[in-house]
């Protein structure tokens, strides 16, 4: 119970970190500004439900591509713990990383930005699929799995529930609290990057050593 109580913590924090729903929410409001409320929540829940299957997709499939393409978990995880160290960087520093978009664009996106750039890759970007594919190579027991698959779609309804409420949320905050709240969770996401990069980098020396 204790190592699903961990892994379970493990995995949530690590997706709330690299999808960020509260940073990227003011990019949300911001391509969303043109519709009624009722798109705009249809627009979130559409955006959520494909991003969430594409988690998915690739978190199960992640091993057939490293089999494919030569890779091994452990060049994985490496690389994901760079990509983390970088994303977080930026969050420490309050620079959105995001998909920006010019005001003249916005209409051109209306007509289906649930998918792209909203899912892929706001929601759903290489740090997020990264991430589910390393922690379903960690999750060797069927319960491990069941906890992971739980988090990715409890992570997905708390990134539709922020959207939801997003104009209250920016509101209360203010951009203050915006900037507290990125920092914050770019210092956990450069955390986790370091434990990534090592857990990749201690078994391919022991190897070299042998």
């Amino acid at each position: 119970m204790n190592e699903l109580f961990t892994f379970g913590l493990l995995c949530f924090t690590s997706f709330f970190t690299l999808i960020n729903p509260l940073g990227s929410l003011p990019v949300f409001m911001t391509m969303t500004a043109e519709l009624e409320q009722r798109q705009r929540i249809k627009t979130a829940k559409k955006a959520v439900v494909v991003a969430f299957i594409v988690t998915l997709t690739f978190a199960f499939t992640g091993q057939l591509l490293f089999k494919f393409f030569g890779i091994s978990v452990n060049s994985f995880r490496i690389v994901g713990g760079v990509i983390f160290f970088i994303m977080g960087m930026d969050m420490l520093q309050a620079r959105l990383g995001k998909v920006k978009i010019k005001e003249s664009e916005i209409k051109t996106y209306v007509a289906d930005i649930s998918i792209t750039p909203l899912a892929i890759p706001m929601i759903c970007g290489p740090g997020a699929i990264t991430n589910a594919i390393v922690l379903m190579e960690d999750a060797t027991t069927p319960a491990l799995k069941i906890v992971l698959i739980l988090t990715i779609g409890l992570m997905m309804g708390l990134t539709y529930l922020i959207y939801y409420s997003g104009s209250r949320i920016i509101k209360f905050l203010g951009e203050t609290g915006n900037n507290v709240m990125m920092r914050l969770m770019g210092l956990i996401l450069m955390v986790i990057a370091v434990e990534f990069f090592f857990s990749g980098l201690k078994p391919m020396v022991l190897d070299m050593m042998k």
